[in-house]
């Protein structure tokens, strides 16, 4: 698989003898953009675990409500029981999803050579199958069964059960996931089912109550309190540079199991989706903004599918002591005249970028006019952008300005 940079973006270079030569600082950092970190601090809260029930929870968001089904607001901080109350008001609307999948071991290639075939025979192993079993949490959203949780809950599935806090069970179908936000959208066949309310994602606090619902290492219905940390975390800064979301910070305990469960304000409303948590620290977690999820599951219910603006660049954000390193190093192939912007570090060929005529070396200064300086906000900018239509983009080149539009193009599966 390539790793991109989550804006659409570019792929790590893979060179044989990569391992046995130190990589310039500025590289490192421009790495940082793509790398997909599967061995780094971030972990997503759920998973798959061979032969017996993966710890995943997973958090759900509000797209349609069954107003007659949802649970009132109720008042912060006028009931010391508050949190009591936004339980037993959601606490329904949260569901455990249990998912397999067949998982077959291929034998190395060197096993189907005709040479062992005929001096061992029999004795050489056959290929096996295992099944995958693992578990989450999810939130309905509509009262006919459309159940908001994480991708990586649902990921490969064979099969997707959805249990209900009354212990009712019911095959689930995936109407569809999208990897790059860590969303998906489960639809069961029933009626008249108790829904989560959504509330304001985008005007969230440092300080504010936050609740988490949910089922970590297979605890069923398991709450836990704490407050917002932090907002506007990139992936970057967590460690999980393949994914396009800002996530929310809380110290609300998350574990395994929580992934896609829901993370709730002290009026009982939906504020974001439980999804990753950093290995080896406590209360540090991170949920996905309910309005990311509801956008991503809006278009999951209706297509299928979500197409994701792309341009096809890795970037850094520059600095002078950056600028310092990439035109001391002989390996770099830039020279850098400017001291701020974006720097584009590469173009993937055949993308967005390529044909507009973006080259490695340029510094992008503004997007729609707007001043930009960090990497992430070129991302914002690309990820609010129209696939198709025309992104205006201020650069300089070798000690220049240009004026380029760029068509994002729709991020590609392969690249995802």
């Amino acid at each position: 698989m390539q790793n991109q940079i989550p804006d659409g973006n570019n792929p790590l270079n893979s060179t044989s003898d990569a391992k046995y030569r130190k990589p310039a600082p500025w590289r490192k950092a421009a790495a940082s953009l793509s790398l997909v970190l599967l061995g780094s601090g971030m972990t997503l809260a759920g998973g798959y675990l061979a032969n017996h029930q993966s710890q995943v929870s997973q958090s759900a968001s509000n797209l349609a409500l069954s107003r007659v089904n949802a649970a009132p607001p109720i008042a912060a901080g006028t009931d010391p029981n508050f949190v009591t109350q936004v339980v037993q008001k959601v606490g329904p609307a949260v569901v455990r999803i249990n998912s397999s999948r067949t998982v077959k071991s291929q034998l190395p290639e060197e096993f189907n050579d005709p040479f062992f075939r005929r001096f061992f025979g029999s004795q050489l192993p056959e290929s096996q199958e295992r099944v995958e079993r693992g578990t989450g949490s999810g939130f309905i959203i509509s009262g006919d069964g459309q159940i908001l949780t994480n991708a990586h809950v649902v990921d490969g599935a064979d099969t997707v059960t959805v249990i209900l806090k009354d212990g009712r069970s019911f095959q689930g179908k995936v109407l569809g996931k999208d990897e790059l936000t860590d969303v998906a959208v489960v639809k069961i066949q029933a009626n008249n089912l108790p829904t989560v309310t959504v509330g304001n994602s985008d005007q969230l606090q440092p300080g504010e109550w936050a609740i988490a619902i949910g089922n970590p290492l297979g605890l069923d219905n398991t709450v836990t309190t704490g407050i917002i940390s932090a907002t506007g975390r990139s992936s970057n800064q967590i460690g999980a540079s393949d994914k396009r979301v800002d996530f929310i910070q809380t110290d609300a305990a998350i574990n395994p199991g929580n992934s896609g469960g829901p993370l709730l304000n002290a009026r009982g409303e939906v504020i974001a989706m439980n999804t990753a948590i950093i290995q080896g620290a406590q209360g540090i977690g991170f949920a996905i903004p309910i309005a990311t999820a509801q956008r991503i599951a809006n278009q999951l219910i209706s297509t299928g599918k979500v197409e994701h603006p792309y341009l096809g660049i890795q970037m850094i954000g520059l600095t002078p002591q950056l600028k310092q390193s990439i035109n001391s190093d002989p390996n770099s192939g830039l020279s850098i005249n400017e001291d701020k912007g974006v720097l584009v570090v590469k173009v993937l060929p055949n993308s967005p970028a390529a044909k507009a005529g973006l080259r490695a070396g340029d510094v992008i200064q503004k997007i729609e006019g707007n001043t930009v300086s960090e990497a992430e906000s070129v991302q914002k900018a690309v990820d609010k952008s129209q696939i198709g239509a025309d992104l205006r983009l201020e650069l300089r080149r070798n000690g220049q300005t240009l004026n380029l539009s760029v068509r994002p193009g729709s991020f590609p599966t392969q690249v995802q």
